[in-house]
């Protein structure tokens, strides 16, 4: 069976800078990841998350790490670069996956909450 990588992006957005609010929005976020990609961890090669400059509280890759099966997915955060007026508390992910070549579905870029917003020329329909 022949392999392709492909890139999945996502975001959303955390209510607050708090421990509970990222790992609700971080597990929300990778839950619909799986469920609309039908991907497992094992084919994830790297993850990067960006947050924004105001959320510190806890790493996002740390609440990833916790997932079943994600504790040898390569996982990097970094913080978003700062732009006058953008959206503010937002989790970003980039993941780079191996897929079968005769994967038939699409793949479904996920952005949810006050996020929907950022790029809905990706948001699957």
């Amino acid at each position: 069976m022949a392999w392709r990588v492909q890139a999945i992006r996502g975001a959303i957005t955390v209510s607050e800078n708090s421990v509970e609010a990222i790992r609700e929005a971080v597990t929300e976020l990778l839950d619909e990841l799986e469920a609309k990609n039908q991907i497992e961890p094992e084919q994830i090669i790297s993850t990067t998350f960006s947050v924004t400059r105001d959320l510190d509280a806890i790493f996002p890759a740390a609440i990833a790490r916790q997932r079943p099966h994600w504790d040898h997915v390569p996982l990097l955060d970094v913080q978003q670069m700062h732009v006058e007026g953008s959206l503010e508390r937002c989790i970003r992910f980039l993941i780079h996956v191996n897929m079968p070549e005769t994967h038939s579905q699409k793949i479904a870029h996920i952005y949810l909450r006050g996020a929907k917003n950022l790029r809905p020329d990706l948001i699957a329909r």
